[in-house]
């Protein structure tokens, strides 16, 4: 439609066709955070948001670059969509074009840019630049915090608190793609948790490579249970789950603070790694099965309600049949209530890559393979166990999905942290995602539990 024209004499004008974005986030809650501020970035250019790949006039890939399975799936959904949609413009962004975009060929991509100062996504989308790897990072103070679009469920959303990681684990290529730890200023972290929370979100996950060594590069010591007193401090309806404490340098404090405060998630996710002192050394960690059980038992003597979960890593050199056994008794000890495990990715620029050549690296991951079903099939086994103590009881929980034409919703109570653990099915009626409702839990189905919806 034409614009109106205000001076007599002016030339006609007409509104430029609104442009579509449509955005595949990949990999980790950081990188889901990083993907809802660049689709902020281009609502200020003037874009909208498309769900619908095939709609899009820009395409936007945030790849995970963390291990070789993730690269695959990086590559393969780029290629997917570039596939589904050959006239968008698409843009491959995130840890992988971080990691590689320098010296990617890919002429498919009609841009890529790094992870390091998201403020210069507008250069890439405007189509100035190419290939844009800031190396630089950008002042706190100048950076985008208000996302206007969540990418997540109604009513839960991810709080980054920090950025990069200073332990240098031999495995891990974070330090490589993130670079060192950057804590967010406390202020602004706070200041987001308002916005979140008077937009009406109940469940703030706050996650980082790891929240523990929050403050610990200005200097000092951790500055996490200072800032988890100030946000549960904070007034409303809200709660918060804590994701991802490194074990080794677990805050002191943090356990009695969450026993004091009912808005922290009696929720710990710890990634243990593995068990074995002699694996745990040669990836640069310091702990011992002693030592993680002591952390495990101090939580749960405070909290009873605690729910513990953790991943663990199979396959990394110098991992034999004793070492498997020394974890596996480590977890029979542990009774995690829930458990991830991976094989280990020989990363090239990490310490653990010299370590074996890659044919042995192919024969060792085959035999890690089979020992990670003997991992899983006894973490199921506990995890089935530990969801029995849920039954019987009555819980709030966050609404996911009502499923069309049934009285019956998909959720989670306080113990499923959103994509990574079971869920919580429940019957009744009227339930809209993003609904707070009570449930009673009747029964266990699997990993999952079964409610009914509490009038």
């Amino acid at each position: 439609m034409p614009q109106s024209c205000v001076a007599i004499g002016c030339a006609m004008q007409y509104d430029a066709p609104v442009k579509r974005i449509y955005i595949e986030s990949l990999g980790c809650a950081k990188n889901q955070v990083d993907s809802e501020i660049l689709l902020s970035y281009a609502l200020d250019e003037g874009y909208e948001r498309t769900l619908s790949a095939e709609d899009a006039d820009v395409i936007v890939v945030n790849t995970c670059g963390f291990i070789e399975s993730a690269k695959e799936e990086s590559v393969n959904t780029f290629f997917s969509l570039h596939e589904l949609n050959p006239k968008a413009r698409i843009i491959m962004a995130g840890c992988l074009a971080e990691r590689y975009g320098s010296s990617m060929e890919l002429e498919e991509a009609d841009a890529i840019f790094g992870n390091r100062d998201l403020s210069k996504f507008p250069e890439v989308l405007s189509g100035r630049e190419r290939v844009l790897i800031p190396h630089d990072y950008p002042d706190p103070d100048s950076e985008r915090d208000a996302r206007r679009i969540l990418l997540g469920y109604p009513g839960s959303a991810y709080l980054k608190i920090s950025e990069g990681c200073n332990h240098r684990c031999s495995y891990c290529a974070i330090p490589v793609i993130r670079g060192p730890l950057r804590s967010r200023p406390m202020a602004k972290v706070i200041e987001e948790a308002e916005r979140l929370i008077a937009s009406g979100i109940y469940e703030i996950n706050i996650v980082a490579q790891d929240l523990g060594a929050y403050g610990t590069d200005e200097g000092g010591a951790s500055r996490f249970v200072e800032l988890m007193d100030k946000l549960s401090s904070l007034p409303g309806d809200f709660v918060l789950r804590m994701l991802y404490i490194h074990p080794d340098t677990f805050p002191e404090g943090l356990i009695e603070l969450a026993a004091e405060r009912k808005k922290i998630l009696p929720y710990f996710d710890i990634p243990f790694q593995h068990a074995d002192p002699a694996v745990l050394r040669a990836m640069r960690r310091t702990g011992s099965p002693e030592i993680y059980l002591s952390l495990i038992e101090r939580i749960r003597k405070a909290l009873p309600d605690a729910v513990i979960r953790t991943t663990l890593m199979l396959g990394f050199p110098g991992e034999d049949r004793k070492a498997l056994d020394t974890l596996l008794g480590f977890v029979r000890d542990a009774r995690f209530d829930w458990m991830g495990s991976f094989l280990y990715s020989r990363e090239e620029d990490t310490p653990a890559y010299e370590m074996r050549g890659e044919e042995e690296h192919l024969k060792a991951g085959r035999k890690a393979a089979e020992w990670q079903k003997e991992l899983e099939a006894l973490q199921e086994e506990i995890t089935e166990e530990k969801l029995q103590r849920f039954t019987g009881h009555e819980y709030t929980a966050i609404i996911e999905d009502p499923i069309e034409g049934e009285d019956l919703a998909i959720g989670r109570i306080y113990s499923q942290a959103p994509d990574v653990d079971g869920l919580t099915v429940i019957m009744g009626r009227g339930m809209k995602s993003g609904d707070r409702v009570r449930v009673g839990i009747t029964r266990t189905r699997g990993i999952d539990l079964e409610g009914v919806l509490i009038d």
